[in-house]
């Protein structure tokens, strides 16, 4: 049922109409501001909520007493606006319950909210997020319909995987990786919100470069449309604090946003935490031994900041422009740490820093299934498992055979679990008996999976012990990076007989039934 506006709200909304420039008008209940370019916008005087988001004459925000704000509200808080010279709106929110201080800046001539999130303290209730609770009405189309669309769905997960229309539906199925996630998009007739990510929009989030998050949620009224800071799902890393940003939401006539906007202009705005370009350095170098067909990628951390490029198909690269501090430096191939060292970024300067893979890679293997590139989509499921849950009917039978020589990676399954679909059994030719290694890599464990192997049906490899638990669903909701763990078993001499071999592959530890049991996710397996 909807419910009633607050007659603020329709005082607010009425106001709006008779806005023509740039301009900064309030109530004794909401600040409204009209960018002079399409867009007008109003804010809550008393808690921060975004009330009203008009853009073209008509409101695209909920009317369902649910507003756009961070999480699902920061309460009451201290709300000033102002307007800053000639050009541009600053509106400051300072919670009165949480360590957060959120901006929200209009610039003249623009259809963009700008917006910063700072904060200095972990948020209630364990995450950090923009949430605008959009009307589908005039925006239908979302980010990965229908695969985040729960609409008329019957909960078979928790409160967030669903059945609907005989597909499964999921809003974890809407992400994208951070380095790929500069810009997402919803969209109605004549009008397209993105949420614009830009430059070094995640350096204080935490997970790195393939961290994934919730990017958007509809139902059947409401398109919930997200920038995720700072979450619990699937978290490897503790948070960082500081200001989350700058980042935007754009509204637009012809298009989606593209990922390059400039925010150079926050300055001048005393915005907490904004460090400009000219306080920041800069790290360039050559990435090698990543071989050809894999994308290097080259990350930075620390404590305080995180930050990410690809290197070029020669090797080069140049990293964003990073704030002063030594860091943590990662290559990967793919998404496989292959190589790690420190470097130091000093402000205004350019530190050179090459960086080489130390990946040790067995030269004849007797048999090697997958890719050793942190990532499992050759196997099977894994052109899937990003946007459907391991129930859904469209997936392929879980567990089964492979034969080295015969079949392919996408006969191997991408996941194995302990107490549905059954293990996985691989048949191999060996032509000596010698002493061997086994190994196997993970992406993603849960509920402590790991693997368990047999070999002939006569040795079984010991037990490696349980991998550090992430406290999160993984695979059931699209996600698939963890802490990367890699298993080895020396295979004593005679175990394997001339001829052909079977190797059985299960899973050891605890967790509910069926999908929820122990599971882990396969990055790739060899014997040599």
């Amino acid at each position: 049922m909807k419910l009633a506006l607050p007659l603020a709200v329709l005082l607010t909304h009425a106001a709006t109409s008779v806005l023509g420039a740039f301009q900064l008008t309030s109530t004794s209940s909401a600040y409204t501001v009209d960018t002079d370019g399409g867009l007008v916008f109003s804010v809550s005087r008393t808690t921060g909520d975004i009330l009203t988001l008009v853009y073209n004459s008509v409101d695209y925000q909920s009317k369902e007493g649910k507003w756009t704000h961070i999480n699902s509200g920061l309460g009451t808080s201290t709300v000033t606006a102002a307007t800053v010279g000639s050009d541009y709106i600053k509106i400051t929110i300072v919670s009165a319950a949480n360590p957060v201080t959120q901006y929200y800046v209009a610039k003249k001539g623009d259809s963009v909210i700008y917006m910063g999130t700072y904060i200095t303290g972990e948020v209630s209730p364990g995450e950090l997020r923009w949430l605008a609770r959009l009307d589908k009405t005039n925006l239908p189309t979302s980010i990965r319909d229908p695969a985040s669309d729960n609409t008329g769905g019957v909960a078979i997960e928790g409160s967030d995987v669903f059945l609907a229309d005989g597909t499964t539906r999921c809003k974890f199925y809407s992400s994208d990786r951070f380095i790929d996630d500069l810009v997402h998009t919803v969209s109605g007739p004549g009008v397209y919100i993105s949420l614009v990510m830009p430059g070094t929009a995640y350096e204080t989030s935490s997970g790195g470069p393939f961290m994934r998050d919730i990017n958007n949620q509809e139902t059947s009224t409401q398109q919930e449309f997200t920038f995720y800071m700072n979450s619990g799902h699937l978290r490897t890393e503790t948070w960082r604090m500081g200001l989350k940003g700058p980042y935007a939401a754009v509204f637009s006539s012809t298009g989606p946003a593209s990922g390059t906007l400039d925010t150079s202009f926050f300055s001048g705005l005393d915005i907490l935490g904004y460090v400009p370009q000219s306080g920041r350095g800069r790290v360039t170098g050559t990435a090698s031994g990543v071989p050809s067909g894999f994308e290097a990628v080259i990350a930075w951390s620390n404590t305080e900041n995180q930050y990410w490029t690809r290197a070029s198909t020669s090797g080069s690269y140049t990293s964003p422009y990073m704030k002063p501090g030594t860091y943590t430096m990662k290559l990967y191939k793919q998404e496989l740490l292959v190589a790690t060292q420190t470097v130091t970024v000093t402000v205004g300067g350019s530190t050179t820093s090459n960086i080489a893979s130390t990946e040790v890679v067995a030269a004849s293997p007797v048999f090697r299934i997958g890719e050793f590139d942190g990532q499992p989509f050759e196997f099977k499921n894994g052109d899937k498992f990003l946007g459907m849950h391991p129930s859904d009917t469209r997936m392929s039978a879980w567990g089964g055979n492979y034969t080295v020589g015969v079949s392919t990676a996408a006969d191997f399954p991408m996941a194995l679990f302990a107490k549905t679909g059954g293990p996985a059994t691989i048949k191999f030719m060996a032509t000596s008996t010698a002493k061997r290694t086994l190994r196997i890599a993970t992406t993603l464990s849960f509920k402590t999976g790991r693997p368990s192997v047999v070999i002939n049906g006569a040795w079984t490899g010991a037990d490696p012990g349980a991998p550090v638990l992430i406290d999160s669903r993984g695979v059931t909701r699209g996600g698939y990076r963890g802490y990367g763990e890699s298993y080895e078993w020396d295979v004593p001499a005679g175990t394997l007989v001339v001829g052909e071999n079977t190797l059985v592959v299960g899973v050891t530890g605890s967790g509910d039934a069926g999908f929820l049991s122990a599971n882990y996710i396969v990055d790739a397996i060899e014997l040599y």
